[in-house]
């Protein structure tokens, strides 16, 4: 634990447990230099303990990069509840949750991620303030999408030479919350959307209101597109798969899409580029960041439209330097957060 904790320069890892909710749960704290840690708090079944300790401490240091590259005045930091098989009360299950958070005297803010709603914050708000993604704050998937998609025009401008994304071949993996947003906006921009996700509703609804394709979850990596959107969960970027990617770039919301940075020099090589995913899925940080401080709607929408210049600048280091988006960005990152 010490080792995965040194090797990504974390600076703490807080365990919990509630045995009266059942609540076990991991807060990683990667970075806390440019001011309190914030990032999602995942609510999923894990195979066992190393896994979900692995996953939080993965998800706060791209929270750290995110941040730093995103310009925002805070660190990175994660949280991992493990969903047992059987809750009593998952209210209060997050008031448990809350409760911990609160220990950590500000140190970590925590906001809605993968297998957490609204609700759920506002159950942890009945125990610490330190909290975003309320219902009194809003949820943040919309704007995460809204970055997404600057992103994506900035990565089709980069590799393709035109923003314009007027019968682009889109393919969109997972249909949750920012998915289906993504998917409204590049609908409405004219792009041809090629969709799978594991709950049919959601393709078929998809297929219905934005005229999507639907294509197999198994099939959609090897479907030839433009765009390849991962907007599901991590990790879908590994030797095996990109070898079968039969697309012109990758760029989308899901958090830790490559399973190492082998893979980004793969997909280099392959000439498909790669859109550092804690870059271009830095919408939702920032809302959340920017909501907590008390910043008004139009000066959050002034700072997302940036991400598209950030990806632009880093897909211009990649090209100069004949290297991957990837490495780039995280030494960007790196030098900010440590300079």
């Amino acid at each position: 634990m010490f080792a995965l904790m040194q090797s990504s320069r974390l600076e703490s890892l807080h365990l919990s447990v509630d045995p009266m909710t059942g609540l076990k749960a991991v807060i990683a704290i990667h970075c806390s230099r440019p001011g309190p840690a914030l990032g999602g708090c995942r609510y999923l079944a894990y195979p066992d303990d190393e896994s979900a300790v692995v996953d939080a401490v993965r998800l706060a240091q791209g929270m750290s990069y995110k941040a730093a590259l995103a310009g925002l005045p805070v660190g990175g930091g994660v949280a991992v509840i493990m969903r047992p098989a059987h809750v009593e009360s998952r209210a209060a299950l997050f008031e448990a949750f809350g409760r911990c958070i609160e220990q950590l005297d500000g140190r970590y803010i925590t906001a809605i991620d993968s297998g957490t709603s609204v609700a759920d914050m506002d159950c942890i708000a009945q125990q610490t303030r330190h909290v975003t993604s309320t219902t009194a704050s809003g949820d943040p998937a919309p704007h995460a999408a809204m970055g997404v998609f600057a992103g994506i025009r900035a990565t089709a401008m980069a590799r393709l030479g035109s923003d314009n994304l007027e019968s682009l071949r889109v393919a969109i993996q997972g249909l949750g919350n920012v998915g289906y947003a993504l998917a409204e906006q590049l609908h409405a921009a004219g792009a041809e959307l090629l969709v799978s996700d594991i709950d049919p509703g959601k393709v078929q609804l998809a297929m219905e209101q934005l005229g999507a394709h639907p294509i197999a979850n198994d099939a959609l990596l090897s479907t030839p597109c433009d765009i390849l959107a991962p907007c599901g969960l991590g990790g879908v970027l590994n030797s095996q798969s990109v070898a079968q990617l039969r697309c012109s770039a990758v760029a989308g919301s899901a958090h830790n899409q490559l399973s190492n940075l082998q893979v980004a020099d793969q997909l280099e090589r392959r000439g498909i580029l790669y859109a550092p995913d804690y870059v271009i899925n830095s919408g939702g940080l920032i809302y959340v960041a920017l909501k907590h401080r008390g910043e008004e709607l139009p000066t959050i929408t002034a700072h997302l439209s940036k991400i598209g210049a950030r990806l632009t600048e880093v897909f211009a280091h990649a090209q100069a330097e004949k290297r991957s988006p990837a490495r780039v960005a995280d030494e960007l990152a790196e030098r900010l957060l440590y300079r």
